[in-house]
């Protein structure tokens, strides 16, 4: 009865080793990585003016094989009173021009007054991506006031804004808003 308990064990405790290794290999073979510039949340900021449609974001590298999108994270100071709802582009960036957005469906988030750490979860949305991109996000709605400050690097590739919804992209070349994205490389 002993030898039978024992041979029932031993292929029990080999299958959830090798499940466990397989698992860890899985992992390895998916490797995530994060895109953009590095977060700062000091006192360089660069500020806009919160007006619907009008939107300002980064161009990216996202390499030549397909990630997917997984989370979108900046700093930002909202110094009007009220929060701001906002929601995230993501444009195939070509010859310094935005093309398709590649988000199909709408993620929006909601800025409260105050400095914040933004972070969107985007893994939800399977956005794949390959080659330069242009994240951005975009107001909602209009609201007067004080302009919202991004935090900025300097020569870190530009900052990319448009001011109104059917306004042309224009580069502010030395200051770029420290947007970052964390990605999934695709096998």
């Amino acid at each position: 009865m002993l030898s039978k308990i024992y041979v029932t064990k031993f292929p029990l405790k080999a299958f959830i080793t090798v499940l466990i290794i397989s698992l860890g290999l899985s992992a390895q073979a998916q490797k995530i990585k994060t895109i953009g510039n590095k977060l700062r949340s000091g006192t360089s900021n660069t500020t806009f003016s919160v007006v619907k449609g009008a939107e300002a974001g980064i161009k990216m590298k996202a390499g030549k094989k397909p990630v997917q999108l997984l989370k979108l994270t900046f700093d930002v100071e909202n110094r009007q009173n009220d929060s701001l709802a906002y929601k995230v582009n993501v444009y195939q960036f070509t010859d310094e021009k935005a093309g398709e957005n590649l988000v199909k469906q709408q993620i929006t988030g909601a800025m409260a007054h105050g400095k914040s750490r933004q972070v969107v979860d985007l893994s939800t949305y399977n956005i794949e991506v390959s080659g330069d991109i242009l994240v951005s996000i975009e107001w909602l709605k209009s609201s007067p006031g004080p302009e919202v400050a991004f935090s900025i690097g300097l020569f870190n590739g530009g900052t990319y804004h448009k001011d109104t919804a059917t306004g042309d992209w224009e580069k502010i070349p030395v200051a770029g808003m420290d947007f970052n994205m964390q990605v999934l490389q695709k096998k």
